[in-house]
């Protein structure tokens, strides 16, 4: 199947399989999720632009660290309204949400960093006062 840019452009699920680096089984999940619309042709399924542009968007939200229902909220925000405010604004909290979620964790991570660095100085400390004390 062609992938230029082309509106008509269709893709197999093994197609957008190789290019997106996932399982035929993973695409399959988000298409149960209602992510995904593909046309059947019989039992096989026919992608079009606008699926493989989703998946894309799947993938991206998932590294960004975006539920799948949250994702699925974006989408059907942008179905709802082409003009995308609503989208727009919705991906703007959400990202703020997970901002704040990841300085949070940043700032847990520090403590526990600082946490290990005074033990692992204890113990250090220790060993030498093992070896001092046996000398």
């Amino acid at each position: 199947m062609s992938v230029n840019s082309n509106p008509q452009t269709t893709y197999s699920i093994s197609d957008l399989s190789k290019e997106f680096d996932i399982t035929t089984r993973s695409i399959r999940f988000y298409e149960d999720q209602g992510l995904l619309k593909p046309k059947r042709r019989g039992q096989t399924r026919i992608y079009s632009l606008k699926d493989r542009v989703r998946l894309k968007l799947i993938l991206r939200g998932k590294r960004l660290g975006f539920s799948l229902a949250e994702t699925r909220r974006l989408f059907e925000l942008y179905d709802a309204d082409k003009s995308s405010t609503s989208q727009l604004n919705t991906m703007l909290a959400l990202v703020e949400e997970k901002k704040t979620a990841l300085q949070q964790q940043m700032d847990d991570i520090k403590v526990v960093l600082m946490e290990l660095n005074s033990a692992e100085q204890q113990c250090r400390a220790a060993l030498e006062d093992n070896l001092s004390n046996r000398a």
